[in-house]
Order: structure tokens, then sequence, then C-alpha cells
């Protein structure tokens, strides 16, 4: 071979070379990223409720393995920092639904051990108190969501000794529920939702012992369903069924973590809702665990507590969507 034609084959393995590997050091840079925050200062729980106010976080009720919760705590995301307010005035209890709507929280349904709950509760916190407000339409129940878009809380589905189906409409001025109709999915309980540009995004969830596949978008401007693609999908290779998950969104997407799926796990998946689509993004780096909760902020979210089992959990985690993975930060 001459000088020439060995140079050329030099040159074009050194190219080769450099594609593979920047192609692998790409593949290896996964973005999202999941980092620790302050624990929460009460006791460790699962099936609490949160809501968002402005730049604050609250937390209310739940179960710690021995009792039903009335405790409400405030996060401060840009401090770090958690301060306790003024206990809920109602009956203790684990999974209840809550949603903000014009400056205030909502909250109410749930379970106390004994009972299915319907009560409905508003918190200020400006005056740091609770007022209690028209009880819910529906049938008392636990395991349910609830969500507010375009002006309207919703509360919808989950259990009052079988699966549910139905949603309600809160008109806040009024004080006063309306039914809302068109759901055409399953019935179910522990399903997830978030909030996308004021449409709720519903899914997940356990009917008769079955993981519920199912997924449906709502518009509260017309009050109208539309289903969308299922969250098991064997031409795109994902399956997201699973139960006492936590939803939340950011920038844009939707996010599910965490639940159960034939055991507890730390998966979590992104929702992009122009394309329909669900993404694979780096696992949740806390404990696998059910029943936790989340906080979603215009530029920060973060998911806590929960349990595993009979293990109870008090620790609070920020995703980071733009970051490079780091399990060791």
């Amino acid at each position: 071979m001459n000088l020439k034609k060995m140079y050329l084959k030099c040159i074009i393995l050194l190219f080769l070379t450099t594609v593979v590997s920047c192609s692998s050091s790409d593949d290896d840079n996964e973005m999202g990223n999941w980092v620790e925050s302050s624990s929460f200062d009460g006791d460790s729980r699962g099936n609490a409720v949160t809501f968002v106010i402005g730049d604050k976080g609250y937390l209310v009720s739940g179960y710690d393995g021995d009792d039903y919760l009335y405790d409400l705590w405030e996060y401060n995301k840009e401090g770090d920092f958690w301060v306790q307010k003024a206990d809920f005035q109602g009956t203790p209890r684990s999974g209840a639904v809550g949603f903000s709507l014009n400056g205030k929280g909502y909250f109410g349904t749930g379970y106390d051990g004994d009972d299915e709950l319907g009560d409905f509760w508003s918190y200020n916190p400006i005056s740091n108190t609770w007022s209690q407000k028209t009880d819910f339409a529906g049938t008392p129940r636990y395991g349910a969501i609830g969500f507010a878009v375009s002006g309207n809380g919703y509360i919808g589905t989950g259990y009052d000794g079988s699966e549910l189906k139905d949603f309600w409409k809160y008109d806040v001025a009024a004080d006063e529920w309306t039914q809302s109709i068109g759901f055409g999915g399953d019935k179910r309980k522990d399903a997830s939702v978030f909030v996308i540009d004021d449409k709720a995004y519903i899914g997940t969830g356990l009917r008769n012992g079955s993981y519920q596949n199912d997924f449906y978008e709502f518009d509260g401007n017309t009050e109208t369903w539309t289903r969308l693609k299922d969250l098991d999908d064997d031409d795109e290779d994902y399956s997201i069924l699973l139960t006492s998950g936590v939803g939340f969104s950011l920038n844009g997407y939707g996010y599910i973590a965490t639940g159960e799926s034939s055991g507890i796990t730390t998966k979590l998946w992104e929702y992009n809702p122009l394309t329909d689509t669900w993404e694979d993004r780096p696992n949740f780096e806390g404990a696998a665990r059910q029943d936790a909760v989340s906080f979603s902020f215009s530029d920060k979210a973060f998911v806590l507590m929960g349990r595993s089992g009979s293990y109870y959990f008090d620790d609070n985690w920020e995703y980071r969507p733009d970051e490079e993975n780091d399990e060791d930060d």
C-alpha cells in the first residue's frame, strides 16, 4: 500500500472513532436530574394532599402507619424550608384530594379509618384559617383525584365501596357543586392527574384489581373529554400501568412517577401533549414508593413523602429536566 492510501485510511479510521466516541458520550449524558431538597419537618406519611398557592406549597393530612393526620405545612421553594401552619379543622384523614383557586387551597373527601368522607374545606394562606364549604355532592369517597382548570375545581373517580368514574365541578363564587358529564373512561381509584395549559390529563389507577390503560384530556372551557393514546403501546414499547403514582407538570410537559405496578417502582415517565407521546426519563432517585405527592410550580417540581409497605417517608426531591442526570449529586 502506498503512503497516500495509508494516510487516507488512517484519516477515515480516526474520523469513525471520533464519531462513535461522541455518540457514546451523548448517550451517556441523559437529561433529567433529581436533587434532594429539605426533608419534611413533620411526621413521615403517605396519602397526604398538596396544593400550590403562588410560590408556596402546602401539605396537609395523610397517614403515618398509626394515626390519621390533620396538620398543615407550608414549603418555601426558594429558601427550601418548611413552616407549620394552622391545623386542618375537620376530621383527620388520608386519601383526600386538593387543588388551589383564586389564592386559596381547597381540600376534601378521604378516609378516617372507619368511614369515607365527603366534607369540603377552604384554606386562606393570608389569614392562616380554614373554612368549611358545601359538602362534596358525589358520594363520600377516598382515592379520588382533584384539579382546577378554567376557573373551576373538579373532583372525580375514587372509591366508596366500589370504584367510581363520576366527576363533579365546584363553583367557587356560588359555593356549589354540579355534575360534569362526558367522561367515557373506566371506573378507578388511585389514579394520577396533571394540568398543562389549563387542561387536565388523567390516567392510571386500579379497577377490580386491574391496572387501567386509558388516558384522557379534559378541557374545562368546553367541558369535553378526549381519549388519547393508551398507556401501554407495543409499537412504542412502553407500559405505564400502575396505581398510587404521582402526577405533576413542568415546562409544558406532564410526568407520572413512582407508584405500584406488581411491586413499588421508581419509574418516571414524561408526556408531551403536542405529540401525545411518552418518554422514559431518569428514575426517581429516592426509594421506591407509592402514595407520594408533588408540588408543581412554574419553574420547579418536587416529589415527596409516600410509603413502602409499612415504612413511611419524609424526604423531598426536586426534578430538574434540563440538567444532565447525576446520581451522585
